[in-house]
């Protein structure tokens, strides 16, 4: 009897040590025996302070002992944990400490997504293992005392590339903050450069995927606050160059002909590095116009065909346009201004006269077409075979539009008086026009192409 006794204590005491076993040991989810009830005695402790805003006893009585013990428990373990872990870092003044919470919430993460399948399958709402490491990511930038840069970026760069185009506005303006910040303090290192560049071409370009996929307002307004920094960012790193850009945008615009957004984002962005002599931004821009025409994307193409192909009748096509576009008149004067002085430059003195004139009609208070007749009037004085000295009274013609343009556009006034010394030289002296019967004060009616009534001086 006494050694069935002895048996039968053994067997007793054998149940009772494998029926109490923590989760994290048996892969349960609150343990068995005594230890899953000291699980949810302490869930239920540290959820009350939780609620109340308490997180340091939520953190001291409960909640580290369900994490550590009992990692399957529930999915607020890991909710309330991040809130918990903040809380203490934000709240805390010794260094050391600071650090130990900042692993913690660190370890929080790890945890979390070391069992993501199961703790999914206790829940409606299917956590993303991207959208998690994103997290971690941004909090071991904002609740870290001494991050290492590299550190860092590898985090944030793994981060974007689990999420792609469905990573948080949040981590895609942390990592080009941090890639900028990485390429600036060591500028000569090409790899950093390669990689400042890539995460804006992935970050520009998920930044809009997440713009156009959100329908919460506020996310909206911060996710357009990104979108401002990443090119805040990347510009002001000095990374890039208008070769640098040729060599990465150039291979793709065609591909990417009908895609308006890419075609734009070329535009803009070489337009910020003054790289519009660059082949990549003309064709984009070409593109782009042939999808969405607009005054500005006419005008730059004008500009383009001028300045890189030397194609003043192109030029003159898309100004056209422009100012066909135009409903500005301002600007519809200025572009017909230059369209004046285009035809100017290929002696087509009938076609400048008429633009110039067609500026005057927009705007009548912009100088510069007034001054480009001058200077026509100037080039075809000639209108009389009569008398040298009547055929020279053009010149006063010449000073008319010369004045005008300086009382109707004060900014023309120095460029205006420049030309007024020069032209006054060739207008006749009072003496020889004393021989025609002529005196200042006279009108004299100046035939010829310029076929305008005149006062001499």
């Amino acid at each position: 009897m006494k050694k069935i006794g002895m048996i039968a204590l053994a067997l007793i005491t054998a149940t009772t040590g494998a029926y109490a076993q923590k989760g994290v040991e048996d892969g349960s989810r609150y343990g068995h025996g005594q230890d899953s009830i000291n699980t949810l005695r302490n869930i239920s402790i540290y959820s009350e302070y939780v609620k109340t805003g308490n997180y340091k006893d939520a953190y001291e009585q409960g909640w580290k002992l369900v994490f550590e013990e009992a990692p399957l428990a529930s999915v607020n373990t890991y909710t309330n944990g991040v809130k918990i872990l903040r809380w203490m870092y934000k709240n805390e003044t010794d260094a050391e400490k600071k650090l130990q919470y900042s692993q913690e919430l660190q370890k929080v993460y790890e945890q979390r997504l070391q069992y993501l399948d199961k703790l999914n399958a206790q829940s409606k709402n299917q956590a993303q293992e991207y959208d998690i490491y994103g997290q971690m990511a941004h909090d071991f930038v904002a609740y870290n005392p001494k991050p290492a840069l590299n550190a860092v970026y590898e985090k944030l760069r793994k981060a974007v590339d689990m999420g792609k185009d469905k990573t948080a506005y949040y981590v895609l303006d942390d990592l080009m903050k941090f890639s900028s910040q990485r390429y600036k303090s060591k500028p000569d290192n090409e790899e950093y450069r390669e990689a400042i560049l890539q995460d804006y071409l992935d970050c520009a370009e998920y930044i809009d995927v997440y713009l156009a996929t959100q329908t919460n307002e506020q996310a909206l307004e911060q996710a357009a606050k990104t979108k401002e920094n990443i090119d805040g960012y990347f510009v002001k790193s000095g990374a890039a160059d208008c070769e640098t850009l040729q060599n990465i945008y150039g291979p793709k615009i065609e591909e990417n002909k009908d895609n308006l957004d890419y075609l734009n984002k070329v535009v803009t962005l070489m337009s910020i590095f003054d790289c519009k002599s660059s082949d990549a931004y003309f064709t984009a821009a070409e593109y782009a116009h042939n999808i969405s025409p607009s005054v500005k994307t006419a005008k730059s193409l004008g500009y383009l065909y001028l300045k890189q192909r030397d194609d003043i009748d192109k030029a003159l096509e898309y100004y056209q346009q422009a100012a066909d576009l135009d409903e500005d008149k301002q600007g519809q004067s200025e572009t017909y201004q230059t369209m004046a002085t285009l035809w100017l430059s290929k002696d087509n003195y009938d076609r400048a006269r008429s633009f110039a004139n067609k500026a005057i009609a927009a705007n009548p208070n912009n100088g510069n077409p007034y001054i480009t007749l001058a200077q026509l009037y100037g080039v075809k004085h000639h209108w009389t075979d009569k008398d040298p000295n009547l055929d020279a009274c053009a010149y006063f013609a010449v000073l008319d539009k010369l004045e005008q343009a300086k009382r109707v556009d004060p900014s023309v006034a120095e460029k205006a008086n420049s030309l007024i010394k020069e032209y006054s030289k060739h207008c006749p002296a009072s003496e020889d026009l004393f021989m025609l019967s002529l005196k200042a004060g006279d009108k004299v009616e100046i035939g010829g192409w310029i076929n305008e009534t005149t006062t001499i001086r």
